[in-house]
């Protein structure tokens, strides 16, 4: 919330204050020790026995944070998740990323890492469907499968000797096309139980990156390797070349969706973002109406009513 610059009048700023007050009295009753500022302290059970992770110091024989964030506990092991930082990998991670380099055998692809993950040839489908093993050929014509600026979905493999791998052996992997790529804050990601969504009333996909790289795109049917075999044969001539204009208007509009939410420092998740779309279809808003102010004041009152209706139910 930190980063919000927008021209708000007084009026708007008060009614903005009042529900991010809101919204953070709600969450701190729930998760009351759960952030922590610089030399705050946190709770831990000494005779139990823990360890201190990163973010924690020992002072004066209690145990504090060094860093803001989210207290994390693993068995015996408590650190501190700082939010506002880098990209840190974890192996399944469903991740967006832009090649930026095709070298021997593998590319090299930006995903908001400290270096460039490694997605080898062995390691993702190829355009005919057959598992087979890669040959010179295949090596050869690796730039008609990805080639430099072409936005990619992948998955976290694991480290290796020479840095972060990745993966595309599924279906639901490979080159994305038609639509905005967009980059919002890791933190505002979190682990969800699907992170690849079809919107199907409004015709499009949403791919939240673990890595904080958000994709909205005009949504392509899953291929078996049949079709896939059948689509490697005809040419590139006979390929739609064209999105319809309801589609990318519903990409537009989930797209400014998740630059308000990112501004207001909310939690990507498929509900809020589909809720912002409806919101600016209810208020008959043009796609680019949804990044005035008073469209922005308006989410974060939704929102703040959207929690606390939630736990009243409770």
């Amino acid at each position: 919330m930190r980063g919000l610059q927008l021209p708000l009048s007084q009026t708007q700023k008060v009614r903005l204050q009042k529900a991010l007050q809101q919204l953070e009295s709600l969450s701190s009753k729930v998760n009351s020790d759960a952030s922590v500022t610089v030399a705050d302290s946190i709770s831990v059970n000494h005779e139990d026995g823990f360890l201190k992770g990163h973010g924690t110091t020992d002072l004066k024989g209690e145990v504090v944070a060094t860093v803001c964030g989210v207290v994390e506990r693993v068995n015996k092991l408590v650190y501190v998740r700082t939010l506002r930082s880098r990209y840190k990998p974890e192996v399944g991670d469903i991740v967006v990323g832009r090649v930026v380099e095709v070298v021997q055998k593998r590319w090299k692809l930006e995903i908001n890492y400290s270096q460039n993950a490694t997605l080898m040839l062995s390691s993702m489908n190829l355009p005919d469907g057959i598992q087979r093993r890669r040959t010179a050929l295949d090596e050869l014509n690796m730039r008609s499968v990805f080639e430099e600026n072409d936005v990619v979905c992948a998955e976290v493999r694991g480290f290796q000797h020479d840095g972060l791998h990745l993966q595309a052996r599924s279906q639901k992997y490979g080159k994305l096309k038609r639509g905005q790529l967009l980059t919002v804050t890791p933190y505002l990601v979190k682990k969800q139980k699907q992170h690849i969504h079809h919107i199907e009333q409004y015709g499009i996909d949403l791919i939240l990156g673990c890595n904080g790289f958000i994709w909205v795109g005009e949504h392509i049917e899953a291929k078996d390797d049949d079709d896939m075999a059948d689509q490697a044969k005809q040419s590139e001539g006979q390929e739609q070349s064209f999105t319809a204009l309801e589609t990318r208007k519903y990409i537009c509009r989930t797209a400014n969706a998740v630059r308000v939410l990112s501004n207001l420092g909310f939690n990507m998740t498929l509900e809020i973002i589909k809720e912002t779309v409806n919101l600016s279809l209810t208020l008959n808003l043009d796609a680019h109406e949804m990044l005035s102010s008073e469209f922005c004041v308006l989410v974060a009152e939704k929102e703040a009513e959207r929690r606390s209706s939630i736990k009243k139910k409770r």
